[in-house]
Order: C-alpha cells, then structure tokens, then sequence
C-alpha cells in the first residue's frame, strides 16, 4: 500500500509507506473544495483552502486539476495537508479549474487507496469526485455493482459513487449525477472535476454544509465552510441548497434542482463541535451560537464556582459564554500542546498510556484550592474525560462542576460521523447522568438540554438532525445497516481523539 501519489491519466509515482494507525469514532467526514477560476492558480488556492478545512479530516489530502493539455491531474498521501503538498508538487498541478478534498474515514478503511478525490472515466470523458459524508446503503449498491460485474476499487462509499457515474450510459456528466441521485441514500456533499467546469451537489437534507463563493468578480469556488472562503478571499454567495446541483463553467453559475427536499436536516453537531468557529450556517454564526449555548446552560445549569475553564480548543466559546452570564471568572486551566498533529511515527507504550498528559497539561497555579466549571461541547465514550478531571484533581482543585454544551449523545450516527460501531461505546446509551458523574469523578455534571440546544441556534428544530440525541433519523437507516454495528468491538480512544486527531491516527 502507499502512502503518498501524484496521478494523472497516463501515468502513477508512488512512495513511502503509511503507519499502522488506530481508527477514530467522531470525527466529521471529509472537507471538500472546488474552483473555476481561468488565469489563477487554481492547485494554490486549492491547498490554502484545504489548510482552513483541515479541521474536518486530518487522513489524508488531495487535489485534482484539469489542464486542457495535460489532462486530469491528481497529487494525494496520507497526513495533513502541509504533509502531503510541496511547491513542487503544486507547481506540477496547472489548470483553470481544481477541486480538494480532505479525508476522515467512515465508510472504508483509512489507506491511500480511499484518499480523494477519486478518478472515473465514463463515455463522456474523465471526472474526478470528491465526498463529504456517508451513505447508508452503500453495501447494497456495491453487491448490485458486482452483480453486473467487474469489482469495485477501494472500500468506500466514495469508490461506489465513482463507479456508478463510470458505468452510467448518460450523455453528460450531469445526467449521470442525476441517474446516482436516484438511487444513492444518505449525507452527501459532492464536489466534481470535469474537463473546464466544477460541479458541487448536495443531498436531499442538506445534512453537512456547502457553500458557494465568489472570487475576484469573475471565478467560482465551493467549499464546505465558508471559513475557506475567508482565507482564499473570496465573497459568500449562497450555500447549495438541499438537493441541488451546482455546475460552474465558462458560462457562469448554472444550478438546477435535481430532488425537493422534504425537510431540511443539517447536522446540529456542525453548530456544536465541527465546523469552524469562524464559519456561518444557515446565515448562523457557529461562534455566537456556542456562546448562546454556554449562556443558556449558565441559566440552566447554575453552580457556586471560583473560575469557569474550558476544554481546549473546542469548549473556549461554550466555556465563554457559561462565564458572561454566570459572573464566574473565566480563565485558563489547560495548556494544550498545539504541535500535536498526525504523525507517522507511532508512539511506544509508555506514552500511549499517558494518554491526555501528552495533549493538556493543568495550570496549577489558576486551579489550586478553587471551584471549578470545566466546560466542553460534548462526552461520547467519556474515556478522556475522566482523566482530564483526575489532572485537575492533581493540580489541586477543589471542586469540579462538568458542564457539556449538548444534549447526552446516546445513538449512534450513520451520516459521516463515524459513532455507528455501535451503542455500547457511547457512554450515555449505558449510564445515567448521575452514573457518568461518579464515573468521570466530577462533583457535578450538567447536560445543556434539547430546547436550549436548538434555542441558541435560533432555528427550528426540524432543519437539523439530532438523531445522535434522540434517535430521529431523517434519512431512514437499513435494518442490516444497524445490526451489522450493533456488536462491534469498543474503538480505541475517545472524543479527544477527534479534535487533533494524535498521533497514528
């Protein structure tokens, strides 16, 4: 297997060799961005925009262009995104238009062989694919594929999209996107690469986000978060609607409404944890509405503290807004090692066991003697947890009120958040609240509720899916689907592991 390719349609190159990582269980499912943009260099806009998405998948990363001599032309590896680009490789992508992709797996294995975009080649020429998300009957669609024959490459929902367009009799990349909307089920955000035009596509619930911007008057992009928009300098526009496909070409912008959507469904976890602060959704910003969520909670949830903390770095904003509207104090009690990104060099036993110690180190000059709200947006397996508490306890502290910005997360998610191994690793679908306090060793621990949730957001509830909270799926899950997860093994760590994603990950 490899680690790392540069690819066009005539020729491969590989090198290296990829670690033997562990898996990770919440992560969201993948950044995708896309370019038209003559006379610009696309691949560098293309990477710059990828290094502000890196948040949403830290696996690999690619970039396909298209040259109108040289072809399709795709560099991929394993590793973020700095890892895997150099000035070299970059200078070789040429092109007006680019699309990029950053990986974390849920359907398929985490290996180069899934890194994206993916390459198809269908009676109306070359195409490249890009994904955010995860289809829930992908199984079915692949037996039904090699029933026609010939195999389908990779392991991933992705792979399964490709081959379906590849093996389309439509006349135009469009119609065969069409012909697989009809028949694909579940999350997805779609960028495609054609010769001299970008499509972007987006399922039926708009459950993960994507947005259109404008770049110098006269170029397109589209990308997952409109934080990527930011850093390239480009204008919002729109999202893509739910349901929609988007082409952008030399003739402009040119949408067309492929399905109506029934409901909307955006993911709440989006608002809650993954997407970027500085991102908007829905015309929300996620930063003001963490905040709101840390205000409500104060309300909800009140407590006699001497310093409100948060969890770095997803609980600052949460943790905020807790201490706005409480009058507590807000300060630091973690340092969190910054430079702890995704290696390739394993680490040995002794520091695996040190676990979070690697990550956050407790100031113990701000939290001895004191009463403390630590604050974060969320528990799921609750592994980390409860050592971040015992460092606390260690430092010193007095008293620890835990105050978590979401609803208990008691199911399992099957659209791109990879929670689906089964119930028995979520800490809330096995212990009561009161249990999971005297578990983590808190003296106190505080859920913000459903209604305040949706509240800080100021939306309905029905544009979002919260079906991680409640157990209601908008997109109906195969009875298979979820017997096939529901005796898994546990996974190897916890929520933590999906915020830097450490080492051998």
């Amino acid at each position: 297997m490899d680690d790392e390719y540069s690819v066009n349609l005539r020729a491969v190159s590989c090198q290296a060799a990829p670690c033997a990582g562990c898996r990770l269980q919440w992560g969201d499912a993948c950044g995708v961005f896309g370019i038209y943009a003559p006379g610009e260099d696309v691949s560098r806009i293309t990477y710059f925009a990828l290094y502000a998405l890196q948040h949403r998948g830290q696996e690999s990363a690619g970039i396909a262009a298209w040259h109108p001599l040289e072809g399709m032309q795709q560099h991929k590896g394993m590793g973020l995104a700095f890892q895997v680009f150099s000035e070299d490789n970059l200078r070789e992508l040429q092109g007006d238009v680019a699309i990029g992709h950053v990986r974390y797996s849920t359907t398929g294995n985490s290996g180069i062989e899934n890194a994206q975009p993916m390459f198809g080649e269908a009676r109306f020429g070359p195409f490249a694919l890009g994904h955010n998300g995860n289809l829930v009957n992908t199984h079915t669609l692949r037996e039904e594929l090699g029933s026609q024959g010939g195999e389908v490459p990779g392991t991933s929902d992705t792979a399964v999209m490709a081959e379906l367009i590849s093996r389309s009799g439509a006349d135009t990349l469009e119609e065969a996107i069409i012909e697989m909307m009809d028949v694909i089920q579940g999350a997805y955000s779609l960028v495609f690469l054609a010769p001299d035009k970008v499509i972007a596509v987006r399922d039926p619930h708009g459950v993960r986000p994507l947005c259109i911007g404008r770049l110098n008057a006269d170029n397109w992009v589209v990308a997952s978060e409109t934080c990527a928009l930011h850093v390239i300098g480009a204008d919002f526009v729109r999202e893509v609607e739910p349901g929609e496909m988007v082409t952008i070409d030399a003739d402009g912008l040119a949408p067309t409404q492929v399905i109506e959507p029934t409901r909307k469904a955006c993911c709440i976890f989006e608002f809650i944890y993954f997407a970027r602060p500085d991102s908007h959704i829905y015309g929300r910003s996620v930063y003001m509405s963490r905040q709101r969520m840390g205000h409500l909670l104060a309300q909800q949830a009140p407590v006699e503290a001497d310093l409100v903390i948060p969890v770095p770095e997803s609980g600052i904003p949460h943790s905020m807004g807790y201490a706005q509207v409480s009058r507590i104090p807000y300060g630091e009690g973690f340092i969190k090692n910054r430079y702890i990104h995704r290696t390739f060099i394993a680490p040995d036993q002794r520091l695996r066991e040190l676990g979070v110690k690697m990550k956050l180190t407790p100031l113990k000059e701000a939290v001895s003697g004191k009463r403390l709200v630590v604050v974060d947006d969320s528990i799921v397996r609750g592994t980390t947890t409860g050592p971040e508490i015992q460092l606390l306890r260690d430092a010193g502290a007095r008293e620890i009120h835990l105050r978590i910005n979401c609803p208990p997360i008691k199911y399992g998610c099957f659209y791109g958040v990879d929670t689906s191994a089964g119930r028995q690793e979520l800490i809330a679908a096995r212990l009561s609240v009161e249990q999971i306090r005297d578990h983590l060793g808190a003296d106190t621990l505080e859920y913000l509720n459903m209604k305040n949730l949706i509240a800080a957001v100021g939306l309905p509830k029905n544009n979002f899916c919260t079906a991680c909270f409640d157990n209601q799926y908008p997109i109906p899950i195969p009875k298979e689907l979820k017997a096939a997860k529901s005796g898994s093994p546990p996974l190897e760590d916890s929520k933590e592991a999906r915020t830097e994603q450490v080492p051998g990950s």
